[in-house]
């Protein structure tokens, strides 16, 4: 089944290549649409730009959260469910591909997408960067022109059939979410699911720095969305050490200290995962200066301190036996 017809958009054709099944569904601000997509030039050839099948994972947007190309919530809302379709679009529409693609592909490969980026716009980013970092992108940034896209529809689900992503929230939604999450992960904690509770604090993380992201540092704003990353944060680490995720700790340890360099709590968990990979005087170190900032702390300093020792002394005595005669001279016959 092949039908061509102009949407209602300007510079936009489409053609069925199959048909959906029943009614056109309803496209509400908050519904997730997922599908599958391919990228072509409109060359003789078709290059093939992208695919999101060899990526292996379909592509999700939320209607009205304004993704950066405006165009395919235009294109998916003439779909129905199981639909395949094929949409020439003019350059008109075309212009911010390149910078979609980086993204999704950077995804793809496991990477931030907004790596390097400032807070800017996306045209601002544009202007600012002479390389995406693949040629083919930078070849459409330089020279707009237009793209075919082949979409195929899966499902539309409706705001509330769905669990929503922290990116797609609102920032009411955001802060009612962050207590619920911490919750979640001190149930786990309870519980002994370290690596589960993990993800609630991580999760419940990524939602205050991105409200922070909108804030002025270190100012009111900024502020108190730090005081509730904090324990978040530590509550992470908590259960990295619980995972043996040793340098997860040191990371995300040091990272808060940079900003907060007098809370206790960061430096016993920092000194308790340099312990745990050698890292004596490191150790030793940070217990001090939690001994130093919380005199509470001191008995469970003091037993650490003491542990630390036992191990190391035994580290060195199995160290000995290990390279013992390793390097003596053969004996003779």
């Amino acid at each position: 089944m092949e039908e061509t017809y102009l949407l209602n958009v300007e510079g936009v054709k489409k053609k069925i290549l199959h048909g959906g099944q029943g009614e056109l569904p309803k496209f509400q601000d908050g519904s997730k649409i997922t599908f599958h997509f391919q990228t072509l030039k409109d060359d003789f050839e078709r290059t093939v730009i992208d695919d999101s099948r060899e990526a292996g994972i379909p592509m999700e947007i939320i209607v009205g959260k304004m993704f950066k190309l405006e165009i395919w919530e235009t294109l998916l809302r003439s779909m129905r469910v199981g639909e395949v379709a094929e949409f020439w679009c003019d350059a008109i529409h075309t212009g911010m591909y390149a910078l979609v693609s980086r993204g999704m592909r950077r995804i793809a490969e496991g990477r931030d997408p907004l790596e390097g980026q400032k807070h800017r716009c996306g045209m601002g980013n544009m202007f600012d960067y002479h390389s995406t970092g693949y040629d083919d992108l930078d070849e459409l940034q330089r020279t707009p022109q237009p793209l075919i896209f082949i979409m195929e529809l899966f499902r539309v689900e409706e705001p509330l059939a769905y669990k929503r992503d922290t990116w797609a929230m609102s920032k009411e939604e955001k802060l009612a979410a962050v207590p619920v999450l911490h919750r979640e992960g001190n149930r786990l904690v309870l519980r002994k699911e370290f690596g589960q509770a993990a993800e609630k604090y991580q999760e419940a993380v990524i939602c205050l720095r991105n409200l922070q992201a909108k804030e002025k540092p270190w100012e009111d704003g900024w502020l108190k969305l730090e005081n509730l990353v904090t324990p978040l944060v530590l509550n992470y680490c908590q259960c990295q050490l619980e995972l043996g995720e040793y340098y997860e700790v040191l990371e995300h340890t040091t990272e808060l200290l940079q900003k907060h360099n007098d809370n206790a709590k960061a430096y016993f968990k920092r000194a308790k995962a340099h312990a745990a990979v050698w890292n004596e005087r490191e150790a030793r170190e940070d217990f001090q200066r939690v001994a130093h900032l919380d005199p509470s702390m001191a008995a469970a300093v003091k037993k650490e301190l003491k542990q630390l020792g036992e191990r190391m002394r035994k580290k060195h005595v199995e160290d000995r036996k290990r390279y013992q005669g390793l390097f003596q001279p053969p004996r003779g016959p």
